[in-house]
């Protein structure tokens, strides 16, 4: 298949903010003047990177559980989850295998709906995810995974988002490098004291930001996430 024929490729300009969908929330690095972060390039397709294989998850079997630091613990079927209150999320999204892909537009539910039914503890300050991938995690502070344009997203431009991509449900957190944005996300835990995840474990950055710790891309291969 040409580029051209990929459902995903980009044949013009990437969009603008002002070609978002009517009420989508627009994350705030849209609308920057340069939107590439320092060492990255524009890709005009959508790359399927990731470690390992892809689980094999049914949507009868799937399950987002919410625990760790919260007032009430829950879980959500694929009925459920697809019954809460849903967002748009116009956003870039940034590999750090140093491509970045601008002008997506994301659908599903925000996580703030999320910890918002569940109740977060005064102590918590991070969260956890988990993914349906042989146990994966990575961490990241309460703050990033409570902004306003982070989402648990099953839909991609207009299309569920597909097993290679990270469906059926991918987190979705604009502002950091895609592999915080967790593939097959499974559950998320709230802790008080950070916990580095798979690739932090192995040494980077806990944070990051596309726009400071560029300097991942030495090891960026090793990474599963794109």
């Amino acid at each position: 298949m040409s580029d051209h024929d990929d459902p995903k490729y980009q044949p013009g300009e990437p969009l603008a903010p002002g070609d978002a969908p009517p009420g989508a929330i627009i994350s705030p690095d849209t609308h920057r003047k340069n939107r590439i972060p320092p060492g990255q390039a524009r890709t005009r397709k959508w790359p399927v990177l990731h470690y390992g294989s892809v689980p094999q998850i049914t949507l009868e079997d799937w399950r987002l559980e919410v625990g760790g630091l919260v007032e009430t613990p829950l879980s959500f079927t694929w009925e459920e989850f697809r019954a809460l209150p849903r967002v748009q999320v116009f956003s870039d999204f940034h590999c750090v295998t140093r491509w970045s892909r601008l002008g997506n537009v994301w659908e599903g539910v925000s996580t703030r709906e999320i910890l918002g039914r569940a109740g977060v503890k005064p102590e918590a300050r991070f969260a956890l995810p988990l993914g349906y991938d042989n146990g994966w995690t990575t961490n990241l502070p309460l703050e990033y995974f409570t902004a306003e344009d982070a989402l648990f997203a099953d839909t991609h431009d207009g299309e569920p988002i597909s097993a290679d991509h990270g469906g059926p449900v991918r987190l979705i957190i604009p502002q950091l490098y895609a592999w915080k944005s967790a593939k097959w996300v499974k559950a998320v835990e709230l802790v008080a004291e950070d916990r580095p995840g798979l690739w932090e474990q192995g040494g980077y950055h806990d944070r990051g930001d596309p726009w400071v710790q560029n300097d991942l891309h030495d090891d960026g291969e090793r990474f599963r996430m794109g």
